[in-house]
């Protein structure tokens, strides 16, 4: 985890900079970071002065590239929390859908954050057969998490329902070699 916080540590190696919290938002790239539509969250990632300006003109806040609050990255630091505001209070008017076309179109990085419920319905994840079907004694048919990593010559696969605890104990004391007559003796004992 301390190398994939690349751009943190050398802040505190060579400048002797901690940064401070902010929460779901990029400490330094402003505005990057979780904002909300109408319909829920998203993730925007302005990076530079141009990608800023494309910003403001698809959000309808082209007055925001001279406003001495915004015009430029420390004065955007400086008022976080009102600029953050507002464009929360323009993306309300849309869903996020309509963002990530506005903002894919206009070349501005964005992306939805999704539930678990659209994680595992979205089409990608369908595609690569990531939920699994598997038939439980227990509790009947299961959808289940796959393995992520397909191989073309050996694709996993999920061969059976997770099992209760001791289900198969007899059955992998026997492969170890135990007689019946042991298994017998040991569950009589209480050793299972």
């Amino acid at each position: 985890m301390v190398y994939m916080m690349d751009f943190q540590s050398s802040r505190y190696l060579i400048d002797g900079e901690v940064a401070t919290q902010a929460g779901n938002f990029h400490p330094t790239s402003i505005p990057t970071g979780v904002y909300k539509a109408r319909d829920g969250y998203m993730n925007i990632a302005v990076f530079g002065s141009k990608i800023w300006e494309r910003f403001c003109h698809i959000l309808g806040a082209p007055q925001w590239i001279s406003d001495q609050r915004y015009h430029d990255k420390a004065s955007r630091s400086v008022n976080r929390d009102s600029l953050n505001a507002e464009i929360d209070r323009r993306l309300a008017a849309h869903d996020r859908n309509h963002w990530v076309t506005q903002f894919n179109e206009g070349g501005v990085a964005c992306g939805l954050i999704n539930d678990m419920r659209e994680v595992l319905e979205e089409p990608q994840i369908r595609h690569l057969g990531m939920v699994k079907e598997v038939e439980s004694k227990w509790l009947g048919r299961q959808r289940l998490v796959g393995q992520p990593v397909q191989l073309e010559r050996t694709p996993s696969t999920i061969t059976r329902a997770a099992p209760r605890r001791g289900e198969h104990t007899e059955e992998v004391l026997l492969e170890l070699g135990l007689e019946p007559g042991d298994l017998a003796r040991m569950k009589a004992d209480g050793a299972y």
